[in-house]
């Protein structure tokens, strides 16, 4: 099997799980997300400890990834960005504005792209305007490049 493919298939089971774990978590009920960001009203904590069985994997994936020599399924880390900080103003603004949506739909990327297969209406117009301004901000990018040539 070549390293496209099996890169392929590895994509597309991780995907899978992290489908399959966003819906066991209640990810995928908009419901559940306001409960959660609503700390004044009534809280709902639950999706506090999904956050952190998340960054638990993520810290151990991390460590384990940085002390290979050499990925699995790629000859070098070299297009990985280094550990660090960068956070420039358009981040910030990004921040807020996934903070904002996250906080009215009930939504961020990952679960409207599951919650896609329900077909219900406002997923598919949040994740029409989600791919709308990844579009835009794409087109920022290359135009903000060009100018600095």
């Amino acid at each position: 099997m070549n390293s496209t493919m099996s890169r392929s298939i590895l994509a597309l089971l991780s995907g899978a799980v992290f489908a399959v774990g966003l819906g066991v978590a209640g990810m995928l009920n908009p419901a559940n997300v306001r409960g959660f960001l609503d700390i004044l009203g009534e809280w709902k904590p639950a999706l506090m400890f999904v956050m952190a069985g998340a960054i638990a994997v993520y810290a151990i994936a991390n460590q384990m990834l940085w002390r290979m020599k050499k990925p699995l399924l790629d000859a070098d880390w070299n297009h990985l960005p280094r550990p660090g900080f960068d956070f420039p103003m358009q981040a910030k603004l990004g921040a807020v504005l996934f903070g904002v949506g996250w906080g009215m739909a009930g939504f961020c990327p990952g679960p409207a792209i599951v919650s896609l297969a329900s077909l219900n209406p406002s997923v598919v117009i949040f994740t029409a305007a989600m791919l709308a301004g990844f579009y835009i901000f794409a087109v920022y990018e290359r135009f903000k490049h060009a100018r600095a040539r």
